[in-house]
C-alpha cells in the first residue's frame, strides 16, 4: 500500500467531501426535462484518490467506458484524471475519440479490438490499443509502418481463464514473438482480466493470477520487457495487494458503488451518481381501482397516486414494476403499476403531495436512500448494470466539481 505524501493526498481529498446539506451544490434539473441525474464530481474525485492511494501499483487506469459507467463520459474522466488517474479505459475507438475531442490528453487504452477498419481512427485518437488475435496484430503492424513513426505501443491480452478475449495459452509464445518481430508495434503492456475476483477467497483467482506471472516470465524470457503489466479491476484493487503489478484498473469503484459482496463496506468510497425526478400529476383513487397498462396493481384502499415522468426508456427497468421504491418527501413511496416507458406511477398513500414535489429514485432525502445497490438486489443483478442503464436522454447535471 503507499504511504507518505500520496496518502496525505489523498485523505486531504476525502475531508470535507460529504454534502454540507441535504444535497451539495445541486443545480437542480434542465429547463426542459423533470427527470435528471446529478453526478457528484468531487466523490469521483476523491474515489479515484482514495483507491491510488491504497494500490500497491504505481499507476492507476481508471475505466471510463459505457458513458462513464452512466455518469458521463467526460464527467467522469476529467474527475478521475484530477483525483490522480495515470490513464483512462474505455471499450470503444468512438469513445476514445470524444476524449480527445473534448482535450483530454492522458494514455487511454482500447480495452478490445476494434474492427480492422477502425485502426485508422484509433492511430488518429492516440489511443492505446489492446491486441489478440493475429489479424489485428498484423493489420496493425501494417498501419503503423505505413503512417511511419514510432513504432505504436500495444497491451497484449492473455486469456488466463475468463475465455472471453485475449491469447489462448497455448499462443502465448506465439503472440509474443509476432509482437517482438512487427517493426510497427512495442509491447507497451501485457495483462488480463479476473473473472471471479468479486468473489474473495476464489481458487479460480489464485489460478489466474499464478498464469498471468507465468506469462509475464515468459514475456521476459524472450527478451520483451513490457512496461506496464496488469490485472486488477475494482474488485481486486480492494482485495488483492499482491497482484497490483504496475497499474490497476478500477471501474466500478471509482463512482462510489459495489463491485460485488459488499466489498465497498466500511471504505470511505461514497456514490457519485443521484436520479431524481418530480412529480407531474397527483390524484386521488378510490378502494378496486387499477393502474397503468395490464392493470398489475389495484388500490387495496383509497389512497393517492402520483405520475413521475421517468420510465424504463430512462433506465428505470421495467422488471422494477411493483417492486421498486422511490422517496418522496423523506419518505419510503413505492412504485405501483407497470413502468412505462415514460413514465412511472407510485403510491403516496394519504400523505400531502403536489405537482412539482421532488422524487429520488436513487440517492438521499430526509435521511433516507435509496441505492443502485438496492436495485441491483430487487432485480437480480449488479450495480454496473444499474448505473449504466440510465438512459442518454437523462440530463447528467455536475455538482460539487
Amino acid at each position: 500500500m503507499r504511504t507518505g505524501p500520496a496518502v496525505a493526498d489523498a485523505t486531504h481529498l476525502l475531508e470535507g467531501t460529504g454534502p454540507p446539506g441535504p444535497r451539495a451544490a445541486a443545480a437542480g434539473p434542465p429547463a426542459q426535462r423533470a427527470t435528471w441525474a446529478e453526478v457528484d464530481v468531487a466523490a469521483i474525485r476523491a474515489n479515484t484518490a482514495w483507491l491510488r492511494a491504497r494500490s500497491n501499483a504505481p499507476a492507476l487506469l481508471a475505466a471510463v467506458k459505457a458513458d462513464g459507467y452512466g455518469h458521463g463520459l467526460e464527467i467522469a474522466a476529467r474527475a478521475a484524471v484530477a483525483g490522480g488517474a495515470d490513464w483512462l479505459g474505455v471499450a470503444l475507438v468512438e469513445e476514445g475519440a470524444a476524449l480527445r475531442a473534448a482535450g483530454i490528453d492522458v494514455p487511454v487504452l482500447l480495452f478490445a479490438e476494434p474492427p480492422v477498419a477502425a485502426i485508422p481512427a484509433l492511430l488518429d485518437a492516440g489511443l492505446t490499443p489492446a491486441a489478440y488475435s493475429p489479424a489485428f496484430l498484423a493489420a496493425l503492424d501494417a498501419a503503423a509502418v505505413a503512417r511511419g513513426g514510432p513504432p505504436v505501443g500495444v497491451h497484449l491480452k492473455l486469456d488466463t481463464g475468463m475465455r472471453r478475449v485475449g491469447v489462448p495459452p497455448a499462443d502465448w509464445e506465439d503472440a509474443l514473438r509476432r509482437v517482438r518481430a512487427a517493426p510497427g508495434l512495442a509491447l507497451d503492456g501485457l495483462w488480463s482480466h479476473l473473472a471471479v475476483a468479486d468473489e474473495p477467497g476464489h481458487p479460480f483467482t489464485v489460478q489466474q493470477a499464478a498464469a498471468f506471472r507465468r506469462g509475464l516470465a515468459l514475456a521476459r524470457g524472450l527478451g520483451l520487457a513490457p512496461r506496464l503489466a496488469h490485472l486488477c479491476n475494482s474488485a481486486a484493487t480492494l482485495t488483492l495487494p499482491d497482484e497490483h503489478h504496475d497499474l490497476v484498473r478500477p471501474g466500478i469503484a471509482l463512482y462510489g458503488l459495489d463491485p460485488g459482496g459488499g466489498l465497498t463496506a466500511g471504505t470511505p468510497l461514497r456514490p457519485a451518481l443521484a436520479l431524481y425526478s418530480r412529480l407531474s400529476l397527483v390524484k386521488r383513487l378510490a378502494a378496486g381501482e387499477a393502474v397503468s397498462y395490464g392493470l398489475r396493481w389495484t388500490a387495496a384502499r383509497a389512497t393517492t397516486v402520483g405520475t413521475v415522468p421517468a420510465g424504463y426508456a430512462d433506465g428505470v427497468t421495467r422488471a422494477l414494476t411493483n417492486r421498486g421504491m422511490v422517496l418522496v418527501n423523506g419518505r419510503e413511496r413505492p412504485m405501483v403499476g407497470t413502468i412505462c416507458m415514460d413514465q412511472l406511477l407510485v403510491d403516496l398513500g394519504d400523505d400531502e403531495a403536489r405537482v412539482g414535489d421532488e422524487v429520488v429514485l436513487l440517492g438521499e432525502q430526509g435521511g433516507r436512500r435509496v441505492s443502485a445497490e438496492d436495485w441491483a438486489s430487487r432485480l437480480g443483478t449488479i450495480t454496473y448494470e444499474v448505473a449504466t442503464s440510465i438512459g442518454a436522454r437523462v440530463p447528467r447535471v455536475p455538482v460539487r466539481a
